[in-house]
């Protein structure tokens, strides 16, 4: 979502075949944005972004959410395979391109009339910390073999995205207990006002072609609906819907890792934008992402 309003991509130019770009092939970024489940983690950051108000409200009143929600969802998709997989260059443009465009962006606060910039480092803040947050709580929670020291790596390998963003590395959590500590220093700033009941709503009940609606709506009602018991218990007392059990939610969770994880890697790496597959042709077939390959 640090691109939701964008959805900015970038490209890599004919001279940087053999850059490894930001993570590198050895990073647990490399081999964690690689697994399927990132899907599902990619809506529950959404559901949780949503409950800070002044976050959403930058998205709410700079965009036609219901209109162009799939394709921007798709566009904040690529910003991060773009910025994972892509060449050093790709993903600094990329990042140049989000943060020109935040800068001309402001929100309103309607309580207050204040006026504030959608590029406030607060805000860029809390979408980081939700997004990262809820790639590694999916992907471990399903199954995903990451030790405690990989996933304090992975949080500290994101301070490199971070910086894409117009975020100063040094304020950004670097560890599980850093991002503990944060998320429970904003916990009182959350709340599910109008905006985020819509963002709830949409999720829930997306509007989809009449040809595809009976197979799409009941596949996107359980990714949503496995989405939203995947959040954290407050998320789910401030949107004021039922928490699911959650050894219920967590065999659900294994139960959808196991099943995507058994379709194959190339078949799921055709599906555009094809970052990864672009990624191996440029540095090797030794460079797919694969979980063994994340060293202790």
């Amino acid at each position: 979502m640090a691109a939701f309003l964008t959805g900015e991509t970038g490209a890599s130019g004919d001279g940087e075949r053999a850059d490894p770009g930001l993570f590198g092939s050895g990073s647990v970024t490399w081999q964690a944005h690689g697994d399927p489940m990132m899907w599902i983690a990619g809506i529950r950051a959404l559901y949780l972004q949503a409950l800070h108000p002044r976050a959403v409200r930058g998205v709410m009143q700079n965009s036609d959410f219901r209109r162009d929600a799939w394709g921007r969802l798709l566009r904040t998709a690529r910003f991060v395979g773009t910025t994972t997989y892509g060449t050093t260059r790709a993903a600094q443009e990329a990042g140049a391109r989000v943060r020109r465009i935040h800068r001309r962006l402001s929100a309103v606060d309607p309580d207050t009339g204040e006026r504030y910039g959608v590029d406030d480092p607060g805000l860029l803040l809390w979408v980081h910390c939700a997004e990262v947050g809820s790639y590694l709580h999916v992907l471990r929670r399903s199954g995903f073999p990451l030790t405690d020291a990989q996933a304090d790596r992975y949080l500290a390998e994101h301070r490199v995205s971070a910086r894409l963003v117009g975020l100063d590395p040094a304020g950004v959590p670097a560890s599980r207990a850093d991002l503990a500590a944060y998320f429970a220093r904003v916990r009182p700033e959350l709340a599910a006002g109008p905006e985020a009941r819509e963002v709830d709503d949409f999720l829930r009940r997306p509007p989809t072609p009449r040809a595809l609606v009976p197979a799409r709506a009941l596949l996107w009602r359980r990714v949503a609906d496995l989405a939203y018991g995947s959040l954290p218990p407050y998320a789910h007392e401030l949107y004021g819907r039922p928490a699911p059990d959650p050894g219920t939610v967590t065999r659900r969770l294994r139960r959808a890792g196991t099943v995507l994880r058994a379709i194959p890697a190339q078949v799921r790496w055709q599906l555009p934008p094809r970052h990864i597959l672009t990624a191996v042709a440029r540095l090797g077939p030794d460079t797919r992402p694969a979980a063994h390959r994340l060293r202790p």
